[in-house]
């Protein structure tokens, strides 16, 4: 166990990347310790990719690149100023409701940040905020896009702890309405104290047209819902649906309503069994097609060539992280590390709160250091054994796990979108750093109330049926 261990933590501190640490670590174990084929590195390596839940990662992925090649973020980017851009602090806020809506598409936090960031930082500057105060709110509205559905951590996590992904999807709603409500109070905090007013001028007009728009969403499934009380099949309700919500969108040339109906398409095909979470990546990358290529025709073959590549390239390391992390995951846990481990954290404390906060400090170091997918591979053998035992809810500690992981996003060494955005607003490391630090506030204020009432997590999917 310990040379496991050791070898991981020592070919860290030599710079390796954490996945080629973790399969040499495992590669090293496998040679010292002699008791298991050396075979075993490949096939466990290649069992670990074989899983249909991880057909989601390439397209979520994909989907997220076709939406920012497609104009779409730039449309939610000006629905969301229509909508919340009038309010003090406007842009901040409009910031914080881009990436709602967003995060509804893409599933990934550096996704958000590389797309509607790059908009979001230079319109602020461009209206007099601060590189600072424009990247942190930036980085913590990004935290948002794993949390609220789809979310490819969740595909994983629920991949490993034998959870349903739809499940853990509903999860998610709750706690990311939450999560938006903390920031933009944080938002209206800083408006207060600097004497910030909106960056647009109050317009009754602008503000309506951007209620209409969220109102024809959600008559979409209101609609399906009276037709098929009237004896309508479900399956003709939504085609009659979409048929006149697409004609409504291609008359009026609405901002945002086909981005908005992203997230309705999605829950709503795995709430009625048109496809599982896995298929729903696919339903998400032919939205993406049918926005970017036919309804507003801004995707070229050369921009979806480009978008095919960036997600080959993204996937293939995401795909290595997760190969390498199986192998390691699987040591752990027939080298009895992860059951030693599990008794020490037992031995300690027997009480599921004090359990969850010690998870919490736990993952959060863990997020620091690790990449998200890696940490959930590594994590979640050891600790769900005991979530199980405690009688801790799954989805409840999924969404704990997620949120830490995310807040570790924001870290270095190892955060990505800290490097997404230092990228995009030319700023050091270590000005971006400070920058998000005054952030991890409103984030840690939303980990609290997520971790200590669990029925923000619970009540959706148990009101839908999904959970126990």
């Amino acid at each position: 166990m310990w040379i496991l261990i050791g070898s991981f933590l020592g070919l860290m501190l030599l710079g390796l990347p954490v996945a080629v640490a973790m399969a040499a670590a495992s590669l090293v174990y496998i040679l010292v310790s002699g008791s298991v084929p050396d075979l075993v590195l490949a096939q466990r390596m290649i069992a670990g990719a074989e899983s249909f839940p991880l057909l989601a990662v390439p397209f979520f992925i994909l989907a997220g690149n076709l939406m920012n090649i497609a104009g779409v973020t730039g449309r939610i980017y000006n629905f969301a100023i229509a909508l919340v851009g009038w309010m003090r602090g406007g842009l901040g806020q409009v910031n914080i409701i881009g990436s709602v809506i967003f995060s509804g598409m893409s599933g990934t936090a550096i996704a958000d940040a590389a797309g509607l960031g790059t908009i979001e930082i230079k319109a602020m500057k461009d209206h007099g905020y601060s590189t600072e105060f424009s990247v942190g709110v930036t980085a913590a509205s990004a935290t948002l896009g794993p949390i609220i559905p789809p979310s490819l951590p969740f595909v994983i996590y629920g991949m490993m702890a034998n959870v349903s992904i739809g499940a853990l999807f509903l999860a998610g709603v709750i706690p990311g309405v939450l999560m938006t409500v903390f920031m933009m109070a944080t938002v209206a905090i800083h408006a207060r104290r600097n004497n910030w007013g909106g960056d647009m001028a109050f317009d009754w007009h602008r503000l309506g047209a951007a209620s209409v728009e969220i109102l024809v969403v959600l008559c979409f499934p209101l609609s399906v819902w009276l037709m098929t009380l009237a004896g309508v099949s479900v399956n003709w309700s939504i085609c009659i649906a979409l048929a006149v919500l697409l004609a409504a969108d291609w008359y009026f040339d609405f901002s945002a309503v086909m981005a908005l109906m992203a997230p309705v398409i999605l829950i709503g095909g795995m709430t009625l069994g048109w496809f599982t979470p896995t298929e729903a990546a696919v339903a998400a990358v032919l939205w993406s097609l049918f926005l970017g290529l036919v309804r507003y025709r801004s995707m070229t073959l050369r921009s979806l060539a480009k978008a095919t590549l960036d997600t080959v390239e993204t996937t293939a390391s995401v795909l290595f992280i997760v190969t390498a992390a199986s192998i390691f995951a699987w040591l752990l846990t027939a080298s009895q590390a992860a059951q030693i481990m599990s008794d020490a954290i037992l031995g300690f404390t027997d009480n599921k709160w004090v359990f969850l906060l010690l998870a919490n400090l736990l993952i959060l170091f863990v997020g620091c250091f690790i990449d998200t997918i890696a940490a959930i591979t590594i994590l979640v053998p050891i600790l769900l054994p005991i979530v199980l035992k405690l009688g801790i809810d799954p989805l409840h500690f999924g969404l704990v796990m997620v949120l830490n992981l995310m807040i570790g996003l924001l870290h270095p060494p190892l955060g990505m979108v800290l490097f997404v955005l230092a990228r995009v607003a030319k700023l050091s490391v270590e000005r971006t750093t400070m920058a998000i630090l005054p952030w991890l506030v409103p984030l840690f204020a939303a980990l609290i109330a997520i971790t200590y009432v669990p029925e923000i997590t619970l009540w959706l999917p148990r009101a839908m049926g999904l959970g126990k």
